[in-house]
């Protein structure tokens, strides 16, 4: 059984691994959500400083310029809220007490509706970042609602209406988007101009041609989503409902 389009939430938080990982991953349902009026905000918990193949590379200047590029692929998505960072090491991500801590403050802090983030049960997942960002929400998100759960933080406690995963095999909600906000998650994903090489498969002097595959790749991704509920456009994600209603097909 698949639900369809979450009431639009007052706000809204996604928390991934890697700046571009959330434009991936939702962009098009945070591009839909930021227009209707929601309060959109990013928790990137890496620094991306494995972020290319340039072994020379100046890593300094490689994780200042991946913020930058967070920050403004937040704009094209029209994200309102805050574009936070925990400057983890890339590639060295855990999912102990402490990050624990810190996202479950977060949450308490902004007091979401929703909350998206990676699936960490998804099978034969190479990277231990999105495992380990995936556990961080899922976790994070059960502590905050749990007064008992980190007391020190001196906030109240706050329970999410949702969580949706992205990246999931089996998915069970799907939200449809326009193709308006197709087009903002691609601009969005094309803010990433140091990733185009390494993630996105557009080389050094590309003459458009690897550009528009990208594009083409990632609208195709999001019509084969809308086509398991009918609609032109979509993303699917697993949904685990703490509260709130939803709408079933």
């Amino acid at each position: 059984m698949t639900s369809l389009d979450l009431d639009r939430p007052g706000r809204a938080l996604a928390i991934a691994a890697h700046p571009d990982d959330i434009e991936f991953g939702c962009g098009a349902t945070l591009a839909k959500w930021s227009a209707a009026g929601s309060e959109v905000s990013l928790l990137v918990l890496t620094d991306g400083s494995k972020g290319t193949w340039d072994a020379a590379a100046d890593i300094a200047a490689l994780v200042d310029r991946r913020r930058q590029e967070q920050r403004d692929a937040a704009r094209r998505l029209g994200a309102s809220g805050q574009v936070l960072f925990l400057d983890q090491t890339d590639g060295e991500l855990g999912a102990g007490m402490g990050l624990r801590s810190r996202v479950a403050r977060i949450i308490r802090e902004l007091r979401p509706d929703a909350v998206l983030g990676h699936d960490p049960w998804r099978r034969w997942r190479l990277h231990p970042d999105h495992r380990a960002a995936g556990f961080l929400g899922t976790d994070a998100v059960a502590a905050a609602r749990d007064p008992h759960f980190f007391a020190e933080h001196g906030l109240p406690a706050h329970r999410p209406d949702h969580l949706l995963l992205f990246e999931c095999e089996e998915p069970n909600h799907v939200e449809r988007v326009e193709a308006a906000h197709v087009e903002a998650k691609i601009e969005a994903l094309l803010a990433h101009e140091s990733q185009f090489e390494s993630t996105h498969d557009i080389p050094a002097g590309d003459d458009g041609a690897a550009v528009s595959a990208f594009r083409a790749g990632v609208t195709d991704e999001c019509r084969r989503a809308g086509q398991l509920v009918g609609s032109a456009y979509g993303e699917a994600f697993r949904l685990m409902p703490t509260g709130g209603r939803i709408r079933t097909l």
